[in-house]
């Protein structure tokens, strides 16, 4: 067998070989934190835990360090996306990405960008586990003193917002869902936000079945990919209409955004729409950018729809 026979091929993200080699196409750059030049947002890295090894960046917006007395901000927890297989917290399009609406002076937000292990090699469901790990340790912060000082100092616990794109997407409504199941001391979770959040189903829904085939089998495979003991597509985690336990999740609000072009966006308005017949008390708003692919807004930031998203997201997370 020659090491150049793949095993799996998800071009143009992630490539792995029949000698078990994996190969990463895109989402492998790292950035440094900073105190960026151009907004003044300061971010950091922390160890949430050592075994696994679950890290996050944590930002904080140049208010904190201007104003005074301390007024407590919003705390924005983020999910970064990348099929649950390529991609970090610390990579440069996440870490602009976090700077840009931390820096928002409508936003003033402080924010933590969540970094979990990645398929392959740590197969679902252990971004599942680092994420609520992630989210404990944010929580034990509630009561202003435990070890980060940025937490404690400028994190209000009673105005916490989730939010993630396509992988992401799928992390914060499954974290949410957890957070109404089981609660989360200290912690009071608002809203969340679902940018072109990865679900399916075995059943198509709305136009997904004039989508090509080929491209359903994908988005099911790199699934089953990253998932290997998953029931399949039908998976409470990956199709939210088949969990029974979805009218129980942990907010009052969800902010839903879908793109036109994109193959999930029907799933986005199927969430939408049976979040709202499932007895969940909550209000969700579903907001469809036309013309637009899938997660446009992390490749062009300063085009007009992007920079409508993020208005819309600043006046959600006020």
């Amino acid at each position: 067998m020659s090491n150049e026979e793949l095993a799996y091929d998800f071009s143009p993200g992630i490539k792995v070989y029949k000698d078990g080699r994996v190969e990463r196409l895109q989402g492998t750059d790292i950035v440094p934190p900073s105190t960026d030049p151009k907004t003044g947002v300061q971010s950091k890295d922390v160890v949430i835990s050592q075994e696994p090894a679950v890290p996050a960046r944590l930002y904080i917006p140049k208010s904190t360090t201007t104003s005074s007395p301390q007024t407590k901000l919003p705390l924005l927890i983020y999910f970064h996306g990348g099929g649950f297989c390529i991609e970090s917290s610390s990579s440069p399009t996440y870490h602009n990405y976090l700077n840009a609406l931390v820096s928002d002076s409508e936003a003033n937000v402080v924010a933590v960008s969540v970094d979990y292990r990645l398929a392959p090699e740590n197969p679902l469901p252990a971004a599942y586990e680092d994420s609520w790990a992630a989210l404990k340790w944010v929580a034990s912060h509630s009561d202003g003193n435990s070890s980060e000082d940025w937490l404690n100092s400028f994190a209000d616990f009673q105005r916490v917002f989730f939010s993630g794109d396509s992988a992401g997407g799928n992390l914060a409504h499954n974290m949410a869902l957890k957070v109404g199941c089981e609660g989360l001391a200290g912690v009071n979770l608002i809203g969340i936000v679902l940018v072109h959040p990865y679900f399916w189903g075995t059943e198509p829904v709305g136009e997904e079945l004039t989508a090509p085939a080929a491209a359903r089998e994908i988005v099911s495979a790199l699934w089953r990919f990253t998932y290997p003991s998953t029931s399949g597509s039908d998976d409470p985690f990956f199709n939210p209409g088949k969990d029974s336990k979805l009218g129980e999740l942990g907010c009052v609000k969800v902010l839903v955004f879908v793109a036109e072009k994109d193959i999930l966006k029907d799933r986005g308005l199927y969430y939408s729409e049976i979040l709202k017949k499932s007895g969940w008390k909550g209000v969700v708003e579903l907001i469809e950018a036309m013309g637009e692919g899938h997660v446009f807004h992390l490749e062009d930031p300063t085009c007009d729809n992007a920079v409508a998203m993020e208005k819309k997201i600043v006046a959600f997370l006020n």
